[in-house]
């Protein structure tokens, strides 16, 4: 697992910065019923979606929440007295007080099944009656745009995706959140080179490939014979899910 306190000076640059925020944004955006007006951005990271999710629509006014103090500063800066630190599981805020609820690139991080149910618990009881909740989905599967990258990575140890729609949608019934849309959209500036995923896994990105070991030298050295070590790959398409909460 990334430590994203330490992540959060190079985040954005090296997630696909403004385009990538702007197409999250706007699909989330695509998502939230007309009348929308308080909506909740959990785990919202440096800020750099939520402050496009706060400008999008007249009217918006947009909370965020991150765990990590380092992303949590850089959301605050960009968008001052809106900025909570918080665990996403537990939740400081009264039930019914939101309009709407994202989280954007969350639950694929969650440690167990258990703490993405709660999540989804959460940000269900963060509803009103009506209220809409909408998040990614499948994040990792969105990543395998079948290039020859892929084919090197594709033998490494996996293990059950977190975020499956499948799973969320269940979650999300489980307290009673309905189905209500689902949008798509691309991650510009995420396709990976041969030489750029060769650094991430150094630096830990592949939860199931500890950096520094045996598994992790034969990939890299796989991926060093891979051509244009310096071309970007496809970018990634990322599925976003609505759920809808009854009255």
């Amino acid at each position: 697992m990334l430590d994203y306190d330490k992540e959060a000076e190079r985040y954005d640059a090296s997630r696909g910065g403004e385009p990538r925020a702007a197409a999250a944004a706007q699909a989330v955006l695509g998502l939230l019923p007309d009348g929308t007006r308080r909506l909740l951005d959990v785990a919202c990271g440096t800020g750099i979606v939520t402050r496009r999710l706060a400008t999008g629509r007249d009217g918006l006014r947009v909370t965020g929440v991150d765990l990590a103090p380092a992303m949590a500063r850089q959301a605050a800066a960009r968008l001052p007295g809106t900025v909570v630190l918080a665990d996403s599981r537990r939740l400081p805020f009264r039930e019914g007080r939101f309009d709407a609820v994202s989280s954007v690139w969350l639950l694929h991080l969650a440690p167990t099944a258990e703490d993405v149910r709660a999540i989804v618990g959460e940000c269900a009881r963060m509803l009103r009656p009506g209220g809409v909740y909408v998040t990614t989905v499948d994040k990792a599967a969105a990543h395998n745009v079948g290039s020859d990258i892929d084919a090197v990575m594709a033998s490494r140890p996996c293990r059950a995706a977190r975020d499956a729609a499948a799973l969320v949608e269940s979650y999300a019934l489980d307290h009673a959140l309905l189905p209500a849309g689902e949008a798509r959209f691309t991650g510009h500036g995420q396709g990976r080179s041969p030489r750029r995923t060769v650094a991430d896994l150094r630096r830990g990105w592949f939860v199931t490939v500890p950096p520094g070991g045996d598994l992790a030298a034969g990939f890299a050295a796989r991926l060093a014979e891979l051509p244009d070590q310096d071309r970007p790959r496809p970018d990634p398409v990322f599925t976003v899910r609505a759920f809808r909460k009854p009255g």
